[in-house]
């Protein structure tokens, strides 16, 4: 895994938005894979910059990680609506080209099975960005996710549960406790990947991902099998992270 370093938050957001627009900038079409939560907002806030500043990336495609099941695709919190929000009208995206899980589905299980083939059909993705939970998983994969799984409907974790109350007025009970997700073997086909993680709380799953074993009870630790992964963190998500890990000038 490569590793950047930036002292802040907006910092780190810069440096992954440079990534990516040096990554797809110049294809004609590309496929990107989006992420929601808090991770990658200062990502979003840089590209949507550079967009104004005249990157184009109207004709990308874009595959969102997750959908919570059962929440109306009109609930200010479910995905459907986040993207809008904080991705397509801010990346100049054509919404027609921006696809999200069907969670409110009557059969999940085969809107998940319609969605991994639509990322097929699209030929993958080409740069999948990423977030990290603080129990490990990377997009809706709890622990105990196996690395070879797809897209599908999973069980959330109590810890991530009461993380995304944060979203709901802080009242857990409001959260939707099942969601589609794109699968860990799903998420590693893409043909580049770009985590972002920033704050004290994602510093102890962060060095676990790079450092510890891969296991299924970190989910995140299996992109260490790709070959192109690029994590972007502000100084307090690497504060654990041996000087091995980081990069020289960070390591002095």
């Amino acid at each position: 895994m490569r590793i950047l370093l930036s002292p802040d938050a907006a910092g780190a957001g810069e440096i992954a938005a440079a990534i990516i627009a040096s990554s797809v900038g110049d294809r004609p079409a590309p496929v990107l894979g989006v992420a929601t939560g808090s991770s990658p907002q200062p990502l979003y806030r840089a590209l949507a910059d550079r967009v104004q500043a005249g990157l184009d990336l109207s004709r990308a495609a874009a595959f969102a990680l997750d959908e919570y099941v059962g929440l109306p695709v009109d609930h200010p919190e479910s995905y459907h609506a986040v993207i809008a929000r904080e991705v397509t009208g801010p990346l100049g995206l054509d919404s027609a080209r921006v696809h999200v899980p069907e969670g409110a589905a009557a059969d999940p299980a085969a809107a998940a099975a319609r969605y991994e083939a639509a990322i097929a059909g699209a030929g993958g993705v080409d740069l999948q960005i990423l977030g990290i939970g603080a129990n490990g998983h990377i997009g809706f994969n709890e622990p105990g996710s196996a690395v070879d799984s797809r897209t599908r409907v999973v069980d959330l974790a109590p810890r991530t549960v009461a993380d995304n109350s944060r979203f709901f007025d802080g009242d857990a009970r409001l959260v939707p406790t099942r969601a589609l997700t794109q699968g860990i073997g799903t998420i590693l086909d893409a043909r580049e990947i770009v985590l972002i993680a920033w704050g004290e709380s994602k510093a102890d799953a962060v060095a676990r991902a790079v450092e510890g074993p891969q296991t299924a009870e970190l989910p995140a630790s299996f992109l260490q099998r790709h070959g192109r992964v690029t994590l972007v963190l502000d100084a307090a998500a690497a504060s654990r992270l041996s000087p091995a890990s980081l990069p020289v000038e960070a390591a002095r």
